[in-house]
């Protein structure tokens, strides 16, 4: 084990799959010359050349297009949004074609590709650079989605991701970048799909993912306090879901809260929801609970984004009331 940046791990990932395998490649506005960013592709440039550490014009639709031809032929690019709110840009290629060219080819092409890069709000930057599309994606079928929630499943999940045969949507933050933690040496990868217990507890589920799961564990160690037993799970992917993770945990705790940095309206907690009330409904002790930021594009405003923003004190108010505390 050792102790690195999020980012760190991200370029550790890419760069031991490009070491491993000459058909990967990372394409990107400013990830060459620049080091990224981010500095998430520091050292790539030196190391494996301007041919496969490819800075673009600020052109999201045409590198995104470049991206999925050469997945159809033989390559697989890492495609870097600096963040995701310019994927909007290049929509139509990551929905229209990547999603579907398997199926609409009868399964003659692939499209083994990452799209990656921050999602979410980080901060002071408006409205339009603040916005959380993970659901949107989710909803796409032939796409999958991961959002990673520290450095260790970061790599792992980044590596997992660069090897399926399949598009997947890789969705960090902007504020995780400069996060610190253990992170296990040499051929490290963690399946897509497959949801993790961060802690385990008895009294109530709170399933979460991505940089806002942080104040999941805040809300824990207050309530732990009072006595009550949180069990964390952290999604890593939204698509697929690990539902099998997800009913467990209900089954044993019978209370959930779900936390999510998303507008309220369809999202991936609402999905949850259908699916726990479908299959454990028996089970449940309480209405579920889902934590959302407010209906509204992020408020410029620090004071208007801390209460747009959900926190642990939400976190807090939503597991005593479904404890009736």
């Amino acid at each position: 084990m050792k102790t690195i940046q999020f980012r760190e791990a991200i370029c550790e990932a890419m760069s031991e799959e490009m070491r491993r395998d000459e058909s990967i490649y990372l394409m990107g506005e400013e990830v060459a010359e620049y080091n990224g960013a981010y500095k998430a592709s520091k050292g790539m440039l030196d190391e494996f050349g301007a041919d496969r550490v490819i800075d673009t014009p600020i052109s999201e639709l045409g590198f995104a297009g470049i991206g999925v031809g050469s997945a159809m032929n033989g390559n697989r690019p890492i495609i870097e949004f600096m963040t995701f709110n310019f994927a909007l840009v290049g929509i139509d290629q990551i929905i229209n074609n990547a999603a579907k060219i398997r199926q609409m080819s009868g399964g003659q092409f692939n499209c083994p590709i990452v799209f990656r890069g921050p999602t979410g709000s980080a901060g002071q930057l408006g409205a339009t650079h603040s916005q959380a599309f993970e659901s949107w994606f989710a909803n796409c079928p032939g796409l999958k989605v991961v959002v990673p929630s520290n450095p260790a499943d970061a790599k792992g999940l980044l590596k997992a991701a660069i090897r399926d045969n399949d598009p997947v949507i890789f969705m960090e933050s902007e504020q995780m970048y400069g996060d610190k933690a253990e992170v296990p040496e040499g051929e490290y990868l963690i399946p897509l799909g497959v949801a993790d217990i961060k802690r385990e507890g008895t009294d109530v589920t709170i399933i979460s993912f991505g940089k806002i799961i942080k104040e999941a564990y805040k809300a824990a160690d207050e309530l732990q306090k009072e006595g009550i037993s949180c069990e964390i799970i952290d999604l890593r992917t939204v698509k697929p879901l690990d539902y099998e993770a997800i009913l467990k945990s209900v089954k044993k705790t019978n209370r959930v809260v779900i936390l999510e940095e998303a507008w309220p309206y369809g999202n991936v907690a609402s999905e949850i929801i259908y699916h726990i009330q479908s299959n454990a409904f028996d089970f449940l002790d309480a209405p579920i609970e889902k934590i959302n930021t407010a209906d509204t594009p992020a408020p410029y405003s620090p004071v208007l984004l801390a209460e747009w923003l959900p926190n642990y004190t939400d976190v807090i108010k939503s597991v005593k009331k479904v404890l009736y505390k």
